[in-house]
């Protein structure tokens, strides 16, 4: 009979070897190889004249933002603001 922490390590490291690891894939791809074909979608640049319109759908509501200084953060931040929510950054 197996003692509890041989047991436990059975749990929670079935295999050891790397080999037999199924979460990996066999070997790395390429985009021009996947299926279905990946979409692009553009969004509209600075240079434009769209003017957004926001919708007010996050009025009423709170959002803490973690890493809003800077990049996709300050983005999510900034447009949550514009929604209508109380923003903590």
């Amino acid at each position: 009979m197996d003692s509890a922490k041989e047991t436990f390590h059975k749990v929670i490291h079935p295999s050891m070897d790397p080999s037999k690891n199924t979460q990996q894939p066999a070997s790395t791809g390429l985009e021009r190889d996947l299926e279905p074909k990946p979409q692009k979608v553009h969004l509209p640049s600075e240079g434009e004249d769209i003017v957004y319109t926001p919708s007010d759908k996050l009025a009423g509501k709170k959002a803490l933002i973690t890493g809003g200084d800077s990049g996709i953060g300050r983005a999510v931040a900034i447009l949550f603001a514009m929604e209508g929510a109380t923003v903590a950054i």
